[in-house]
């Protein structure tokens, strides 16, 4: 597959970050056992590959605004573009020992998400896409699952934890989709969770609220894969809103109506 240059950066300052991660990765079952825990180390491997990213992609495009999950934004003099990074999307996960994070790397250019990189070191899995150039897994091209009906599909979502969300909302949500799919799966990794819908290895997603380094590289992603995304209320603010949706049309149309159904009142 041809990559822009610009992609190409985006690849490599991904790829360097993930072997900064998988380095520190190594470490954090020896840590596990200990009294303190691994969170002190897990914080410093995230800052870590920040620093990686900052340095790859201002060294590239130093007039580039920044907006990141362990920093604050930082506008760019271009006033066009921003990268919008998570140098470690699953962070729970890496600091349980469990190979499911990545590092994610989008391009906004004049608020529109032209270009994406999601890289999972653990696997070596990584998806990348580009405006008009369609979605890829490594060098595989990708399409959305092209199931219709949401009794065969397997839907993505994330739960909502400790001092996080609303969680009795959120499980008459789940209580509406679970009833009407084949299956519910929740990993930990909002940007993988994405790469998969456009992979077709889920036929949906929905999660609120999150980030947008979270899901910036995954919007183009499904995009390109000839998906559709929006936020949960059926509009285009995923941003706005810290909320998404993801599928074919026909998943995310039956997706959208679940998770809008009014709760129940007996």
């Amino acid at each position: 597959m041809a990559r822009s240059a610009l992609l190409n950066v985006m690849v490599q300052s991904a790829l360097k970050a993930g072997r900064s991660l998988s380095r520190d990765f190594g470490e954090v079952q020896n840590l596990q056992v200990s009294l303190k825990g691994p969170a002190d180390f897990v914080t410093q491997a995230n800052q870590k590959a920040e620093a990686i990213l900052t340095t790859e992609l201002s060294r590239a495009r130093p007039t580039y605004g920044f907006l990141s999950g362990e920093s604050k934004e930082v506008a760019g003099s271009d006033g066009a573009h921003r990268w919008i990074v998570d140098p470690l999307d699953g962070t729970t996960n890496f600091l349980h020992g469990i190979p499911h994070f990545a590092v994610s790397i989008a391009l906004e250019r004049n608020g529109d998400i032209v270009a994406g990189v999601i890289y999972n070191p653990a696997t070596d899995e990584l998806y990348t896409a580009e405006r008009g150039g369609g979605a890829f897994l490594n060098d595989r091209r990708l399409r959305v699952a092209g199931r219709k009906a949401l009794s065969d599909a397997v839907v993505g979502t994330g739960v909502p934890h400790l001092g996080r969300g609303h969680h009795g909302k959120f499980l008459v949500e789940l209580r509406h989709v679970m009833g009407e799919c084949a299956g519910i799966r929740r990993m930990g990794a909002a940007a993988i969770d994405l790469a998969y819908v456009a992979a077709g290895r889920l036929d949906g997603f929905w999660e609120k609220p999150l980030e947008p380094w979270n899901m910036a590289a995954g919007l183009i992603l499904i995009r390109e894969a000839g998906g559709f995304v929006a936020d949960v209320t059926g509009g285009t603010d995923m941003f706005g809103t810290k909320s998404v949706a993801a599928g074919n049309e026909y998943i995310l149309k039956g997706l959208l109506e679940l998770v809008q159904r009014p709760v129940p009142t007996a």
